[in-house]
Parts: C-alpha cells; structure tokens; sequence
C-alpha cells in the first residue's frame, strides 16, 4: 500500500501526519489555508451556519466522509463484476484508515455510529460473498454516510465554496493513490488505482450538486471545472485497471491542479 503525507496546519505550528492508502482528509489545500475549527456543532437537526473557525473542521469531517463513500463506490463496482474479493479492502479501509478521524465528531454531532454497518457489509463479503443481504448492508452503510453528511449546515452543503474545499481535499488524496499506482509506465498497485477512481466518482457527483450555481455564477471557472473533471475521470474508465495507463501521474496532477486553482478563483470572487 501507498504511503501519503499530508500538512495539516493548527495556527502556525505545521504537524506531520503520515496514513497509509487512502490517505488523510484532514490537511489543506491550494484553497483551504486554515486552522483546525472550534468543537463541532451538536445538533443533528438544527445545526446553524458555521463560523469562519467552525468550517475547517467541517471539510476535514465531510472529506473523511467522502473518502469512504469513494471506497464504497468502487466497492459496489467491483461486487457487481463478481470481485468480492477485490471489494472486500475497499470496505475494510473506511473501518480500518478512516473512522477513527470521525468517531468523536460523530458523538458530538449527535450523530449514529454506523461502523456496526460498515464490519457487518465487510463480514458479509469476506465469509459470504453470495449473501442477498450484502445489497441490504450496503445500502444501510451509504445511507448511514449520508446522514452523517446531512448534520452539516445547509449553507456549507450548497456552498461551492466550501463543496469546492472538500473535493479538492479528495483530489489531493487522488493525486497521491495514482502515483503510487504507477510504476515504469504500468498499474502495478491495483488498490490504489481504483481508490483513485471510487475518489474521483465521488468528486464528481459532488461537483453536480453544484455545477448549476457555479455555471451562472461563474461560466468560464465552470466549464474548466467541468471538463476537467471528466478528463480526470477518464484517467479511470474503468475499476480494473487499463493495461497501459491511460495518462501519466504528471498527467493526472496537472488536471488536479488546475481544478484546485479555478476553485481558488471562485473561492476568491466577490460574493
């Protein structure tokens, strides 16, 4: 498995933090220059807009959040090709590498503990593959992720701003599995490349959430947005690998990086 580092930045102190395969969501980004946030809000049903300090928190606990549905994503995949065995680490990784980052959150949110959900789908498919209720635990286990998701202010979910934030935190994480995935012009690390691609799926439905506002608030940014996000997506038509990839790393950064600055330029615009 890849090794990602990530910086993540309280005030002016920089930690370190390394975390295998998927990565760590909680880390910035061209377009999130910002401290770690305030205690979160507790109320499932009637959380208020988040403050300036309140929001930091808030895209570290939704990228987390959208780092497990890409896994799943390509889960689902991959059990519908009849890979329960290529699935089974794609369920496992959200328990093993991701929950911890918002176990506490999830409490002070008032906000069900779905990793039951998540070891009974992962059980199901490493001892039961065939199993009917593995459709059943899978989605309990997304509808579970959405409701966590569903605690954050309206205001920040129909904000592109701050959606813009958190896919770009994924896209980071994208950036790194797909390196790693290549070697001399070849796949050679099979999970990191379909992490690569249950990210950018995720990425990209979360950008349809707001490509409308963003296509008339901001034309030109949106149709670089949106071209470069099919680009990117076609990096990975597919959840088993290409036998030649189809772009270089390099490739696929640059297309990274130019959706992280159009995102700047967005979040930089006049209200």
């Amino acid at each position: 498995m890849s090794s990602v580092r990530f910086l993540s930045l309280t005030g002016a102190a920089a930690t370190l933090i390394a975390l295998t395969s998927c990565g760590n969501p909680q880390t910035s980004t061209p377009t999130t220059p910002e401290a770690n946030g305030s205690p979160a809000t507790t109320s499932q049903t009637t959380a208020s807009p988040s403050t300036a300090t309140d929001q930091p928190q808030d895209i570290d606990y939704m990228t987390t959040l959208g780092l497990m549905k890409g896994h799943l994503l390509i889960a689902k995949e991959l059990l519908d090709q009849g890979k329960p065995d290529q699935a089974e680490p794609h369920i496992g990784h959200p328990i093993e590498e991701l929950y911890a980052d918002v176990e506490t959150q999830l409490s002070e949110r008032n906000v069900k503990d779905f990793k039951p959900t998540l070891n009974t789908l992962h059980d199901f498919v490493k001892s039961k593959p065939n199993a009917p209720e593995i459709n059943t635990e899978y989605k309990a286990a997304m509808q579970e992720i959405d409701q966590a998701i569903e605690v954050l202010p309206a205001s920040e979910r129909q904000s592109p701003d701050f959606i813009l934030r958190v896919i770009n935190r994924m896209l980071s994480t994208v950036e790194e599995e797909y390196n790693a995935a290549i070697a001399n012009d070849k796949i050679v690390e099979t999970i990191e490349y379909q992490d690569s691609r249950g990210f950018i799926l995720y990425a990209n439905t979360l950008y349809q959430d707001i490509a409308e506002q963003v296509s008339q608030e901001h034309p030109d940014a949106a149709q670089t947005l949106e071209s470069s996000l099919n680009e990117l997506q076609n990096a990975v038509p597919s959840a088993t690998p290409p036998a030649t990839p189809v772009m270089t790393p390099e490739e696929v950064s640059t297309l990274i990086q130019t959706i992280q600055k159009t995102s700047q330029t967005i979040s930089s615009s006049p209200s």
